[in-house]
């Protein structure tokens, strides 16, 4: 059963463009599982095929066998512009990027929606799903009615953490902030398919919405990892302290560990609020300082304790977060940047990222002098590593504490 509206007009209930990736895909898989009619349009041929062929292109916990169910069913996928004309709604998942000096570039947008004009059709909903700077809906909008197309456009922000998508879409509220009552209706009446309640907004409020909560774990993450800096440079453990902050003491519960503060949002959107505030977000730009130099900081404190000229460094993990197979802005990388500089030589693993200059886990812990847990996965629970072998682990990963000290 398809959406209400103009139900015989359209083949499709919605059209995810850039659909085969880590926001758009989770998406179309719950939205056809609630016996939505989806297609996804992706340029990514590799995904495509993947997808196709009910594989999923990256890892998302329960998400490939529920693709499984639905592709070739309710699920199609394709680099097939067409899609999108024949799609009662089409949900969009390009965000704002931004340039080498982290101010927003509209420009792309801009030609992105040129050039999806001529597949648009009057009478459709347009919905934008990825983080926006301020603004933005209501300058899609506004260039679609200039062009002449009759198209309703709603902004409806991903509230997902990678890997635990397909339960959150089905489990948090959905926040929509139409352009015009339509717009504002069909959105309403699509996530409610899949969400439990609706959040109605304005666009701008919802474009805040979605940055201010990126950028608040990121201010929370550096808040950590400054009181993890300054205890160290105390010469002191911060995990004892962080218990004690924390242990029975409701009020200390939002203090997250201290560890690596990356992926493709959190600092992204950091920097975007700061330029939209003209450079007045200091707090933004703080927080940059402290997460992004914390790979710098370990480094100067490891060659306290090692001559690293002399050793060799073995890096655990080189995803941005435990569990995922995504580097995106991985600190991880950055750290093996600062070593290699400073060690002997530098060996990286991780049991889910592919590249071939990686060794396997058993060499890395056997050749190295000194290991560096990069991302917390949780296949190193059951590591076991000699005694006699330090292991610098900011997240207090091994229940040892940071071995900085």
């Amino acid at each position: 059963m398809g959406l209400s509206a103009e139900p015989a007009k359209f083949e499709f209930d919605v059209c995810v463009v850039g659909g085969c990736g880590h926001v758009g895909l989770p998406l179309a898989i719950v939205m056809a599982h609630r016996e939505l009619r989806v297609a996804i349009d992706d340029i990514d041929t590799n995904a495509v095929e993947m997808v196709r062929a009910g594989r999923m292109p990256f890892m998302e916990e329960k998400a490939e066998p529920m693709l499984a169910e639905v592709i070739n069913k309710n699920l199609i996928v394709d680099n097939d512009p067409t899609l999108i004309s024949r799609s009662r709604v089409v949900v969009v998942v390009i965000g704002t990027p931004v340039d080498e000096h982290l101010n927003p570039t509209f420009h792309i947008i801009h030609r992105f929606f040129v050039s999806m004009l001529p597949h648009l059709v009057d009478g459709q909903t347009l919905i934008l799903r990825s983080t926006l700077y301020p603004g933005t809906t209501e300058k899609v909008d506004a260039l679609l009615r200039a062009s002449g197309r009759r198209v309703h456009v709603a902004f409806c922000p991903e509230r997902i953490a990678q890997g635990h998508a397909m339960r959150e879409l089905v489990e948090l509220p959905q926040i929509v902030a139409g352009c015009d009552d339509e717009a504002t209706a069909v959105a309403t009446e699509l996530f409610s398919r899949i969400a439990p309640s609706i959040i109605p907004m304005q666009p701008v409020e919802a474009e805040l919405t979605k940055i201010f909560a990126n950028v608040w774990r990121y201010i929370q993450f550096a808040t950590a990892n400054q009181f993890f800096m300054i205890a160290t440079d105390f010469g002191l453990d911060f995990y004892k302290i962080y218990d004690g902050l924390t242990r029975d003491y409701p009020r200390m519960a939002g203090l997250p560990k201290s560890g690596f503060a990356a992926g493709p949002c959190l600092f992204k959107d950091t920097m975007q609020l700061a330029a939209a505030t003209e450079s007045r977000f200091m707090l933004g730009h703080a927080a940059m300082l402290v997460n992004e130099g914390l790979p710098n900081f370990i480094v100067q404190h490891m060659k306290l304790r090692h001559a690293l000229g002399d050793l060799t460094v073995g890096i655990l993990g080189m995803a941005f977060k435990g569990d995922i197979d995504d580097t995106r802005e991985s600190l991880s990388y950055k750290l093996r940047k600062i070593l290699e500089y400073e060690a002997a030589e530098v060996l990286c693993t991780d049991p889910y990222v592919c590249d071939p200059r990686f060794v396997t886990l058993d060499e890395a812990i056997e050749r190295s002098d000194v290991l560096v847990l990069g991302a917390p996965h949780s296949d190193y629970r059951s590591l076991v590593i000699p005694d006699d072998k330090p292991v610098i682990d900011v997240w207090n990963f091994f229940g040892k504490g940071a071995q900085l000290t």
